[in-house]
């Protein structure tokens, strides 16, 4: 879609997000994670949060494997609560985050292929001045996210150096107290996991063992991506 454009990291809690203006001109790709088939809450709560002011969108919801969902639906729904014309929508498959073994080295070669070649249709289309975007599948949740209950822990490696604490969206983990994280905050990204510079941070070794042999039906066979437009 080209090497111009700017940033908006929604995974950061401080951002001034409702100080971000967009341009009525402008195409702006908005991407979440597929957290149990949903965007999640805090995410969806941020988008809200900015001026689309009828910029075009492309939306990106990225799972792992298993399946989407209504992500999709309930990230058109944000976007255009939040003034964004969406245009065209990508349920894209990468590493699940809790059982890596699941769709392990994707994105791939053939994924980055067929991102960029949509990219690309999705950026001719809103030059052409077409806004139309075509029935997502999935619907909308109802109630209130149910979240999940997997909250990484420090090991005796964890050097208390505050890094996770800073990297955590949600503010879970205490900076003054890294190795404790709050159950009722953390959201399972795994980012605290991900960031670690000493790999101290996992989880139990018993719960993601249940969690593989639970999703290996629904996530064993590989999954295209999909494309709307």
């Amino acid at each position: 879609m080209g090497p111009d454009g700017d940033m908006v990291d929604l995974s950061r809690p401080h951002t001034d997000l409702a100080g971000r203006k967009f341009d009525s001109d402008g195409l702006a790709v908005i991407a979440v994670p597929s957290f149990g088939g949903r965007v999640p809450p805090p995410a969806a709560e941020r988008i809200r949060q900015l001026h689309g002011n009828g910029c075009g969108a492309m939306l990106l919801g990225v799972y792992g494997n298993r399946a989407y969902e209504g992500t999709l639906r309930e990230l058109e729904q944000a976007a255009g609560q939040a003034g964004f014309r969406p245009i065209a929508a990508v349920a894209a498959v990468a590493e699940h985050s809790i059982v890596r073994e699941y769709a392990s080295g994707r994105p791939d070669s053939t994924d980055m292929r067929e991102l960029a070649q949509f990219g690309k249709r999705a950026a001719e289309k809103w030059q052409k001045g077409d806004t139309g975007l075509p029935e997502l599948p999935g619907r909308l949740p109802e109630g209130a996210d149910r979240g999940m209950s997997m909250i990484p822990r420090a090991g005796r490696d964890c050097s208390a150096c505050g890094v996770c604490a800073g990297e955590c969206p949600v503010q879970a983990i205490d900076p003054s107290s890294p190795r404790k994280a709050d159950k009722k905050r953390c959201i399972s990204c795994m980012r605290c996991v991900h960031v670690c510079r000493t790999k101290a941070r996992h989880l139990s070794p018993v719960l993601t063992g249940a969690a593989a042999l639970m999703l290996r039906k629904a996530c064993l066979q590989r999954k295209n991506n999909e494309f709307f437009i």
